[in-house]
């Protein structure tokens, strides 16, 4: 048996040819999370190269180690056997090539300066969600995201910034339900008409991915007086006792979602009606 055949064969099975998983072909592209089924290694892929005459994969972990393997068998992806395979060159677009976001992508302009309007969102897990899909159209129209810390000082932060003409300020908030904490603190944000303060129900923008994503009908319900992202990760069967865990866990949810249509429409609408809220005013221009 090959030293890369890691499924094998099961002795005490009835039927005397068992079948292994079949193993799809998967184009190694960078950012891929997959697992060595062999050591189980689990890694973003870096790229594809030539060594020794044969082409590799270099893998690197959630803590910025990297590792290299054959190309070939013996690898999971969201949980199903694959053979990764070396990424064919992409070909010429057949229709005008789309963002993320799914608007058609600007060709060769630079990014424009930066405009004095923001947006802020809660944390940096949000901050990188909201790149994923939206950075392509955030650096033509010149928005800058930036990092809140959570909402408690919200009206201070706001009073801070000085809305105002050419000047908005957009706020995207966790779980702003009638009855939370979230809403009792957006309720006593200065009312401004340069300021607009937009919410999603999810407890974290974690669950602003679809849960499908991750191989479940719906996000699990974590018990009150446990960390919900600890938790999470424990029902992924993933490493979950530290904070680097944590971590690593939320690049391999980053790394499920290729475009608008992996986000749910709760979180979508509300990222777009804060961009077109910071864009909108003529004076900004």
């Amino acid at each position: 048996m090959s030293s890369r055949d890691r499924y094998g064969t099961d002795v005490l099975s009835s039927d005397p040819h068992p079948r292994r998983p079949t193993s799809r072909e998967e184009p190694a592209v960078a950012g891929l999370v997959v697992e060595d089924v062999e050591t189980g290694w689990v890694g973003a892929v870096v790229r594809v190269e030539k060594s020794g005459g044969v082409h590799v994969v270099v893998l690197e972990d959630g803590r910025g180690r990297t590792r290299t393997f054959p190309l070939g068998p013996g690898f999971w992806v969201e949980g199903q056997p694959v053979r990764l395979t070396a990424p064919r060159a992409a070909a010429p677009p057949a229709a005008p090539a789309r963002t993320a976001s799914g608007s058609v992508a600007v060709t060769g302009a630079a990014a424009r300066t930066a405009r004095a309007s923001r947006i802020l969102v809660e944390g940096r897990h949000d901050a990188e969600l909201v790149e994923r899909v939206w950075g392509d159209d955030l650096r033509v129209e010149g928005v800058v995201v930036e990092l809140l810390d959570g909402v408690d000082d919200l009206d201070a932060a706001v009073r801070s910034f000085g809305p105002r003409p050419g000047r908005r300020i957009g706020v995207l908030v966790d779980h702003l339900v009638p009855g939370s904490k979230e809403s009792r603190i957006v309720a006593g944000v200065t009312r401004d008409p340069h300021v607009l303060v937009v919410g999603h129900p999810f407890v974290d923008v974690w669950q602003g991915v679809r849960p499908q994503r991750l191989g479940w009908e719906r996000w699990p319900i974590i018990p009150r007086g446990r960390s919900w992202k600890h938790g999470v990760l424990a029902e992924l069967g993933w490493a979950h006792a530290t904070q680097a865990d944590v971590a690593h866990g939320w690049k391999r949810i980053l790394g499920t979602v290729r475009s608008y249509a992996d986000l749910e429409p709760a979180l979508l609408g509300r990222v777009e009606e804060l961009i077109d809220f910071v864009t909108a005013d003529a004076s900004d221009s």
